[in-house]
């Protein structure tokens, strides 16, 4: 890997060779992988990248940790849209907003980009099986990139993940652990077994590169912007490794001089399960704490990226916003109603974070904000029907029908 230099531990600074079976320091810090950023700015120029054709997370591989002959995984993964959403913007108060629809991807969520990136790395360390824990989507999103790249997988979910993500896992053809207990519960469990039989590890906080190919939906955001940068970037938070990866993505664009400037993050977590955000708040270091929302994706009461998460959002000045499981279902349905947007709860916390730093006046008419929406909605339709209500059931009958309208309120003539 020409680019890369090593990988290097946030928390005592000892450096490591980038080989492709990296996990944490010995002090038991996460890494973060280090690039010749002059290297990068001498062949990677924005008219090489805009002159090519394909529109995956692949078209950064200048600013990815892979080696030159290392193929693209099979599953097209990335370049989820953005769109400029006007009436949203108007109806918040905002002056304008983007929304990135990363539910887009081959599974639905934004952990395709970390999935494609484990599923690259694990060839080059020669693995035939890889093996996660997750509250859902970074599952099903390594069990179909896997399946699509031949590589057997173990996952660890606990009990409640959300049917819709278990029957991926089923269809994709991974040997499901449904573990009844909490997600550190789970996640102790997959790492005993890792260990155990030496399986690729692919959990976010001990695998260095994940957070690389979390990044690219950065890389992504700014080129579709054509490199203007909005004010704000707001991003649901579980573990902390999306918005790792996030702030990541714009500090290499900066490094290499694509953009002139960094946007703040807005760190959006349920009220329920804030950990991150009440550190941020409190001046403390973080506390575990219960996993009390519906928002399972981010329903993480120990998040392993802390260190990167913490150092995120104090670097970009940025803001946290907390917000209850009923704002959350009620952002579900505003990005329904006025994007056409169908987004999970968790997928759908940063944009409800938003709405509520604009209703607090934090957020306003001068300010330009991007949304990024990380998983669809159909990974969890039970929620989706708690949020927006059962359909009108009537029998063939026009009466009926009309009777039922007249019910709802619902005036036609």
């Amino acid at each position: 890997m020409k680019n890369v230099l090593y990988g290097k531990c946030v928390k005592c600074g000892k450096t490591y060779p980038a080989t492709p079976d990296l996990t944490t320091c010995i002090c038991g810090g996460i890494l973060d992988i280090v690039y010749d950023y002059d290297a990068i700015r001498r062949e990677f120029t924005k008219e090489t990248l805009a002159a090519r054709s394909e529109r995956t997370m692949w078209r950064y591989r200048e600013l990815l940790p892979v080696e030159e002959t290392t193929a693209p995984t099979p599953l097209r993964v990335g370049w989820s849209p953005l769109y400029e959403e006007p009436r949203l913007a108007e109806q918040l108060g905002l002056g304008r907003l983007w929304v990135k629809d990363d539910g887009q991807n081959p599974t639905a969520s934004l952990k395709d980009r970390a999935s494609a990136m484990a599923v690259a790395k694990a060839r080059e360390a020669g693995a035939q099986v890889i093996a996660c824990s997750s509250t859902g989507n970074a599952a099903s999103s390594l069990a179909g990139n896997a399946a699509a790249a031949g590589l057997e997988t173990f996952i660890f979910v606990p009990s409640r993940a959300p049917k819709g993500k278990v029957a991926q896992l089923m269809t994709f053809g991974a040997t499901v652990i449904s573990v009844e207990g909490s997600y550190e519960e789970t996640f102790e469990l997959s790492k005993a077994a890792i260990d155990r039989w030496g399986w690729y590890n692919r959990n976010a906080a001990i695998n260095p590169y994940l957070s690389e190919g979390k990044k690219t939906v950065a890389l992504e955001i700014m080129e579709q912007l054509d490199w203007q940068v909005p004010d704000y970037i707001a991003i649901s938070v579980g573990d902390g490794c999306t918005i790792a990866g996030l702030w990541k993505g714009l500090k290499d664009l900066y490094a290499i001089g694509f953009i002139d400037r960094l946007p703040r993050l807005i760190s959006a977590q349920a009220a329920g399960c804030c950990p991150l955000n009440r550190a941020i708040e409190t001046g403390e270091p973080w506390h575990p704490m219960e996993e009390n929302t519906l928002a399972d994706s981010i329903a993480v009461g120990v998040p392993r990226n802390a260190d990167k998460a913490l150092m995120a959002i104090r670097e970009s000045n940025g803001l946290t916003v907390n917000v209850s499981d009923e704002e959350i279902l009620e952002a579900q349905k505003l990005l329904g109603r006025t994007c056409g947007v169908f987004g999970e709860p968790a997928g759908v916390t940063g944009t409800a974070g938003v709405k509520k730093l604009c209703q607090q006046g934090v957020l306003g008419k001068e300010d330009t904000v991007v949304s990024v929406v990380t998983g669809n909605g159909l990974k969890d339709v039970a929620n989706a029907i708690r949020a927006c209500g059962e359909p009108i059931t009537i029998p063939s009958d026009m009466g009926r029908l009309l009777e039922a309208f007249h019910q709802k309120g619902i005036s036609l003539e």
